[in-house]
């Protein structure tokens, strides 16, 4: 009997757990808001930092919350986002992805920056003009492509496995991508070795870690060692240290 109970107490705190709707698009997005564990040195004049987290395609946007806890204990207000709804057409899985899952890309652009506007007058102690965003698989290739495209509120992304859209290469944006094994990234995703050095980017590959088990259903040890990787780098430990933590 006690079991429901000790997992719901390791579980993040929702704020809220919501449907917003966009009105210029009549559309409803769903949402979970997430205090970060400690609110006190938030204020106006030292805002505290925000994260918007994109799930992956087909996973529901409450099945991360192994990272939503790394970043509350990081100090980051979490706002995770449900960005495919039952109207909207499926994933394109033929073609030239890049050009056929433009759509889906930018529809998810559109609903990041909605949220952002949408929630930045309700959390006037948080920072909404340098947000971090972070996503799985094609929540990965939605927060690159709205970066790509001109984002000015964005100063850092982090990608578990995305696999389609190219990362920023800008000294603006600071990146962590944390790679499985099991799938390569398209040509042009990840930096070469000379990008990564000039941008400072960093790219972290778990050995047998697999890309659907980048979620709260994946095994412990893998949500486990993500959810390291990440501590340390919102802790600014370079990015080498992380990979040889990893044996990489």
């Amino acid at each position: 009997m006690l079991r429901p109970l000790l997992l719901l107490l390791c579980l993040p705190f929702v704020l809220a757990a919501e449907t917003v709707i966009d009105p210029a698009r009549d559309r409803a997005i769903p949402v979970e808001t997430h205090l970060p564990t400690d609110t006190n040195p938030c204020s106006k004049a030292a805002p505290c930092p925000v994260a918007l987290l994109s799930a992956g395609y087909g996973v529901s946007h409450t099945d991360y919350h192994f990272l939503v806890k790394t970043l509350n204990r990081a100090g980051y207000l979490v706002i995770t986002v449900g960005h495919e709804l039952a109207t909207d057409p499926p994933l394109s899985v033929e073609g030239n992805l890049y050009e056929t899952r433009a759509e889906n890309w930018q529809r998810g652009a559109d609903t990041l920056v909605f949220i952002h506007d949408y929630f930045k007058p309700k959390f006037t102690t948080f920072d909404f003009e340098h947000i971090l965003l972070i996503g799985h698989s094609n929540g990965g290739d939605i927060s690159a492509w709205l970066i790509n495209h001109g984002a000015k509120f964005v100063n850092q992304i982090i990608t578990l496995d995305h696999r389609r859209v190219p990362l920023p290469r800008s000294l603006d944006v600071k990146v962590l991508s944390i790679r499985a094994s099991d799938f390569p990234a398209d040509k042009g995703v990840l930096p070469s070795r000379t990008e990564k050095h000039k941008y400072q980017d960093c790219v972290v590959t778990i050995a047998t870690a697999k890309h659907n088990d980048m979620t709260d259903e994946g095994p412990s040890w893998l949500t486990d060692k993500i959810a390291q990787i990440l501590a340390d780098h919102l802790a600014g430990i370079p990015c080498l240290e992380n990979e040889k933590a990893n044996d990489q």
